[in-house]
């Protein structure tokens, strides 16, 4: 039987944040994939207005072959490798059924994308999602499955970006409530996929995750937990935007600020498609402009899931990932996703976005209880040392 909240608290249980974190993280990563790389104003000409919900490619039925996206459909619902890489590591979970490390993308997440045909929306055929990922991703490939490097180091000398960050939220799901044990986890994940200023926000946006998805959280309390364990340029990222955000209750107005808050610590530089020479190297006064920009997000929106969401797809430039996390995070902290938007999401792209969803929670319940196992052990043990007495 399920576990619900007691009546009368409306509060969303665990099954509620966790659906709501992994199917509006899909739904901001459709919605944003068909504007990434263009800037406010580009995405306004090209729309006569801010996008206020699903739209069709940015050339039309020229996406096949229109540069730079070609041979991507980006647009018309389609998820991105945001969302396959999300999916992937909840496969991974279901089949580990405890916490992960860097050996467990080695082991499991590498063969599934190497060796399971599955439909790629963008690229409306089946095949390996391999085919699909980034540079960055497919590093994982690269070190892991041919360079035999140890997965704890291997996402060293990758480009330094938001692609570990980018599909972390299960990590926060199942330590859900406990942002430190979700930064911890993710860290250790993310060891074979990035290092520098990318893992950090690996690490930092499964704390926010778990975060959101604690009883009574707010924007501002899951500001608050990322503060408390970010390091180095991704904590002043993250405090600067969120200092801008709280000013502002509408993203329109908080397009420009928020992009000026952020880019003294984005390496990317000013033409998203163009990156600076010093772009994506190690650094630990960068950050990704990704994650402090969700969060930021976040705190104009008042935490409201289509607020946050479409502020995070007309900033522009990485706003597939952006919206990613923005719903994750807003979904999580139990803001309904519009169910108008999960559908066509869910019909375009032909997937099930709420089985991972009823996987994931099941998973979490069983990491909790070896959790506690555990941890009654430990006490037991620490008792018998003279440690403390022990609460059995």
């Amino acid at each position: 039987m399920t576990p619900k909240q007691p009546k009368g608290t409306g509060q969303p249980d665990l099954d509620e944040r966790i659906a709501g974190a992994l199917v509006g993280a899909a739904v901001g990563d459709a919605l944003g994939g068909p504007v990434e790389g263009y800037s406010p104003d580009q995405i306004t000409e090209r729309h006569g207005g801010p996008v206020h919900g699903i739209v069709g490619p940015w050339h039309g039925d020229a996406w096949r072959t229109a540069r730079p996206l070609a041979p991507y459909h980006k647009g018309d619902g389609h998820v991105t490798d945001d969302t396959l890489m999300t999916h992937a590591l909840v496969r991974v979970y279901d089949r580990v059924r405890d916490h992960l490390d860097a050996y467990a993308i080695a082991e499991h997440l590498v063969p599934d994308l190497m060796t399971n045909p599955r439909w790629i929306p963008e690229l409306e055929a089946e095949a390996l999602p391999l085919h699909r990922l980034f540079l960055a991703e497919k590093w994982l490939v690269a070190r892991l499955a041919h360079g035999h490097v140890d997965p704890r180091e291997a996402g060293t000398g990758n480009i330094v970006n938001c692609g570990a960050a980018m599909y972390m939220a299960p990590v926060g799901l199942v330590n859900a409530a406990d942002p430190r044990a979700a930064y911890a986890e993710a860290l250790d994940v993310a060891g074979a996929h990035q290092s520098s200023y990318g893992r950090e926000a690996a690490g930092v946006l499964a704390a926010a995750v778990a975060a959101a998805a604690a009883p009574d959280a707010t924007p501002d309390s899951v500001v608050t937990a990322c503060l408390a364990l970010a390091k180095d340029g991704t904590r002043e990222a993250i405090e600067k935007v969120c200092e801008v955000a709280r000013r502002h209750t509408d993203f329109a107005s908080a397009l420009g600020p928020l992009r000026a808050a952020v880019e003294p610590y984005d390496t990317v530089g000013p033409d998203y498609r163009a990156p600076s020479l010093g772009a994506r190297r190690p650094s630990r006064l960068h950050s990704v402009e990704e994650l402090p920009v969700a969060l930021g997000m976040l705190v104009v929106s008042g935490g409201d899931f289509r607020h946050a969401v479409l502020g995070s797809v007309n900033y522009g430039r990485d706003c597939d990932s952006i919206a990613t996390m923005a719903g994750a995070l807003a979904g999580a902290l139990g803001s309904p996703v519009p169910e108008d938007w999960a559908k066509t999401v869910a019909e375009a792209s032909r997937l099930d976005l709420w089985q991972p969803a009823r996987t994931l929670a099941q998973v979490a319940r069983e990491v909790f209880a070896l959790d506690r196992g555990r941890r009654r052990a430990h006490e037991r043990a620490f008792a018998a040392l003279g440690g403390a007495p022990c609460s059995d």
